[in-house]
């Protein structure tokens, strides 16, 4: 049994504390949080004990850390566990600065933990299947990946002012697909953005609006595109095309029945928030994680995976504000 301690329980805490409930072999044993209210209900769901972040970490009965708390807590945090030999699920990002992901890096490894950055899209049954596919060389060598994500509303203002801005914050997880399936590090990044959904947005400094090109040695190429506005839900597309053909993942809606009238044909909307278009990756994102500590089995995406993705963000943030392609080292 891999007994899991929690660090925040709020949304994101919960959703891993419900999937870690379905797993044989893994139990949530200590919960805690900022707040003893939230702290308090999760263990009451779960059947864990509440407990201070210092306390949950050093304890004997906790083997793994999974942290869901605000990416300002992340460092000091990766720090404490890997101090305290536990092996760690974080959320992404990171951390907000490259340089403090590397010192977090150089504290993972002088531990010897294991690390998983929990960039869950990578486990969505349907993006997972279409990486097989490409690897399988269904469609040859890869020429350009399409990445589609909109939201379907933009966030509150106060979390836009602290959230890093759209490409550190919603971006990263496109970033990090863009890696998985060109099958090579993009080199160069460019970037435009704007702010056409909330004024409030652009007044915090940020863009609710954004177009990124990331291009590969050999020229690959991709292209992402996010608004945080989409009017039909929670919109999740890729497309891969290569020099043999083409793989496509579309929406979830939210259901497959389809009807046709003499108005045309019409489907179901799309499902409207992450956590329901994820379910299914959450969810074999924590079941892989615990294999990986149970089987002591080399775990990805890893820390370097976040530091790579982070990379990517600040330099399609350096681009846009500079307006120029910013150079991968």
């Amino acid at each position: 049994m891999l007994n899991i301690g929690l660090l925040g329980c709020g949304r994101i805490g919960q959703v891993h504390a419900r999937s870690i409930g379905q797993i044989d072999g893994a139990k949530v044993t200590a919960v805690a949080d900022a707040f003893d209210a939230p702290a308090k209900a999760l263990a009451e769901k779960t059947g864990a004990v509440a407990m201070g972040a210092n306390d949950l970490i050093t304890s004997p009965d906790v083997d793994a850390i999974v942290i869901g708390t605000p990416t300002d807590t992340h460092y000091d945090l990766i720090h404490a566990a890997a101090s305290a030999g536990k092996a760690i699920f974080c959320e992404k990002p990171v951390d907000m600065s490259a340089e403090r992901i590397r010192d977090c890096i150089k504290a993972v490894e002088a531990a010897g933990v294991p690390f998983m950055t929990a960039f869950n899209r990578r486990f969505d049954p349907n993006f997972a299947s279409l990486r097989a596919r490409i690897e399988a060389g269904e469609i040859g060598e890869v020429e350009i990946v399409t990445i589609q994500s909109r939201d379907p509303s933009p966030p509150p203002i106060s979390y836009v002012k602290s959230s890093g801005g759209l490409f550190r914050d919603m971006m990263i997880h496109d970033l990090d697909m863009a890696r998985f399936l060109l099958g090579e590090e993009p080199v160069s990044v460019y970037a435009v953005g704007a702010s056409l959904v909330d004024p409030e947005i652009g007044q915090a400094g940020d863009v609710d609006t954004a177009a990124v090109t990331l291009t590969t040695k050999s020229g690959r190429i991709c292209q992402i595109t996010n608004s945080r506005r989409a009017s039909y839900g929670y919109d999740q597309r890729i497309e891969v095309h290569g020099a043999r053909g083409m793989l496509r993942a579309e929406n979830m809606l939210e259901n497959t029945v389809e009807i046709a009238t003499t108005a045309g044909f019409t489907k179901a909307p799309a499902k409207h928030f992450f956590l329901e278009r994820y379910e299914a990756a959450f969810r074999a994102e924590m079941s892989y994680f615990v294999a990986g500590v149970v089987d002591q089995t080399t775990i990805s995406p890893g820390i370097q995976d976040g530091l790579r993705a982070q990379l990517l963000a600040d330099a399609a943030t350096r681009s846009f504000k500079e307006a120029t392609a910013i150079i991968i080292e």
